[in-house]
């Protein structure tokens, strides 16, 4: 079977990834979190724009999954007031990419969006 390289490049690109993550210190990946997030629903607005419906639904519940990875990770013990903050913010968040799966709207693409536009840009001053 003819192969176009296509699975050789994701091979590779999966095992860069997979080294940055494995080497990467825990700021790092939170900050490579919250740009795969922003990533995905960047993905998810434009898939939304061109009407593909199975592609926007993919791109949100990733950035979903993403909120819930950057939710496990906060230290709530060492985190105090900020992290529950945090974690409330993840929360809306997801309540947002799941009100714009189901209506097919932008709006709360965009608001999350910006919302990790901020927190990335703030994590990556720390």
């Amino acid at each position: 079977m003819w192969n176009s390289g296509h699975d050789a490049y994701n091979n590779g690109h999966d095992a860069y990834l997979e080294s940055r993550v494995l080497s990467a210190d825990p700021l790092a990946l939170v900050n490579m979190l919250y740009q795969a997030c922003i990533e995905a629903v960047r993905d998810a607005r434009h898939h939304l724009s061109e009407k593909r419906i199975m592609e926007r639904s993919c791109a949100i519940n990733r950035a979903c999954e993403i909120t819930f990875e950057l939710s496990a990770a906060l230290d709530h013990e060492r985190g105090g007031d900020l992290s529950r903050r945090l974690a409330g913010l993840y929360d809306y968040m997801r309540r947002q990419l799941i009100e714009a799966n189901l209506k097919q709207a932008d709006a709360p693409l965009a608001e999350v969006l910006g919302l990790l536009s901020t927190l990335a840009e703030a994590w990556e001053a720390i």
